[in-house]
């Protein structure tokens, strides 16, 4: 009972930080083409600072998409020897 329990939460920890890390990266996308000008209509539109803000945070949500996504390592499995 509870490995199914902890299981469920695993799985849905699992998609709150890939919905996290999309919602983060798109937000780098669209700084970057907002900094590079783009996307007009915008403080950041033509800013250089937002052409070097956004590609950073848009890799930081690949990161934590890559980090929800990868597999989870088990005790049970590791080799000995």
């Amino acid at each position: 009972m509870m490995a199914v329990a902890r299981e469920k939460g695993h799985r849905m920890r699992k998609i709150a930080l890939t919905v996290l890390g999309v919602l983060v990266a798109l937000a780098g996308a669209v700084w970057t083409l907002q900094g590079l000008g783009y996307i007009g209509g915008s403080f950041m539109s033509g800013a250089t600072l937002w052409a070097v803000i956004g590609p950073i945070v848009l890799l930081a949500g690949l990161a934590i998409i890559y980090l929800a996504l990868r597999g989870r390592r088990r005790s049970g499995s590791q080799r000995v020897g």
